[in-house]
């Protein structure tokens, strides 16, 4: 045996393992990950990729895997060596594409996180919006958009999201009603003698005394202040969302559907776009046909000056899909390309999520929609479609796809 070849196979024993990746960007038409790793990256991260690869306007952001979850499940709510470094890698990365950061003092980025197994499963976290506002931040986000009323809009969303979902301040026993929701309730009987008095005609000041009031719920009711560090309430919702996964609704749903314990979740965290700024933004949920018949007809709902939740939180009224025509038509025209395009790309319905910002669309997720007919055979016995849009609303946007 040579000398050259005994070289060659020492080198090729001492090279150290390449460390599994466990964050995945995607942004600016690239993605590291694709559509065909569900498994790795959850439906909703797998698709978000999938669409930036494809041209779709995508906010950027980032997916930490199901490995990890699997990790955190197994090893005492534990992560992976290196996964901080992973994420500020990504996190730096959305950063650099939005010009703007995460805590910054001057251009503060906000963002969302979502869970995301690799099938559509009920009793996974909430979603939580507006992350990185706090008490200074909201002041910036009012005189930079010159809009108060959205800032602290904004800012309220944000309190009662993380309250709920991550510090667990929730309805208790004997309770009738969500503890937030009844903080809105007495505001509104208050000072307008309605409690079903419009969200939307709730003033600056209103808005305001929710934002104290949120933050004297949650101390009061967790003995912990609400956290104004943005990293702080970053991995305090990453770890929300992995702990979600061991739910107890979770668990007893896998174990009737024969889902394995193991496959876990993955955390998807994506550049805030907004829906509540005015009358130029909106937000929405479609099919890309007609979910009951199969009918090619764009098919959904949306509501001008609103958050995702909103949507399906029954508080409003949504407009049928085909209103955005006449009220933003560059925005459905947009709307109406991407249709066509999901369909083509994945070859069957899709039922989307989408927001539009001062005009300017924005397509937050896809799938694969559950129907009881495909494109090549559009004619399935007719259901009504309020079921159909159960079906969705369960989803949207308290579960995890």
């Amino acid at each position: 045996m040579s000398k050259k070849t005994k070289s060659s196979r020492s080198k090729s024993k001492s090279k150290p393992a390449k460390a599994p990746k466990h964050v995945y960007y995607f942004g600016d038409g690239k993605a590291d990950g694709a559509g065909s790793m569900k498994p790795l990256l959850g439906g909703k991260g797998a698709n978000l990729a999938e669409m930036t690869r494809i041209g779709l306007p995508v906010p950027p952001g980032f997916t930490i895997t199901t490995e990890v979850c699997t990790f955190f499940s197994e090893n005492k709510r534990a992560y992976p060596r290196g996964l901080e470094a992973e994420v500020e890698s990504a996190l730096a990365k959305v950063e650099k594409s939005v010009g703007k950061k995460l805590g910054d003092k001057d251009r503060p980025l906000l963002v969302s996180v979502r869970s995301g197994a690799r099938d559509s499963m009920p009793g996974m976290m909430d979603t939580i919006l507006n992350l990185g506002m706090n008490d200074t931040v909201v002041g910036i986000v009012a005189k930079q958009t010159n809009n108060p009323r959205f800032a602290w809009d904004s800012y309220r969303r944000f309190l009662q999201m993380y309250g709920d979902v991550v510090m667990g301040v929730q309805k208790r026993a004997g309770e009738e009603h969500d503890p937030f929701e009844s903080v809105i309730e007495q505001l509104k009987d208050g000072r307008y003698g309605n409690h079903h008095f419009p969200d939307v005609q709730l003033t600056v000041d209103d808005l305001k005394e929710l934002v104290r009031r949120f933050k004297e719920l949650i101390k009061d009711r967790t003995g912990k202040s609400f956290p104004q560090d943005a990293r702080a309430q970053l991995w305090g919702s990453i770890r929300a969302v992995f702990g979600s996964w061991n739910n107890d609704r979770a668990v007893v749903y896998r174990r009737k559907y024969g889902i394995p314990h193991d496959w876990g979740t993955a955390v998807n965290v994506q550049t805030m776009v907004f829906g509540n700024m005015g009358e130029t933004s909106a937000t929405g949920v479609a099919f890309t046909r007609d979910p009951a018949t199969g009918e090619k007809v764009f098919y959904g709902e949306y509501l001008i000056n609103a958050q995702g939740e909103d949507v399906v939180a029954g508080v409003r009224t949504p407009h049928p899909i085909a209103k955005l025509a006449d009220e933003m038509p560059a925005a459905h025209k947009a709307l109406m390309k991407v249709r066509a395009l999901l369909e083509k790309h994945f070859k069957d319905m899709q039922d989307l999520e989408f927001t539009v910002e001062d005009n300017r669309l924005y397509i937050l997720q896809t799938r694969t929609s559950s129907r009881q007919f495909s494109i090549a055979n559009p004619s399935p016995p007719r259901r009504k479609l309020a079921a159909v849009w159960r079906l969705v609303r369960a989803r949207l946007p308290g579960t995890s796809s």
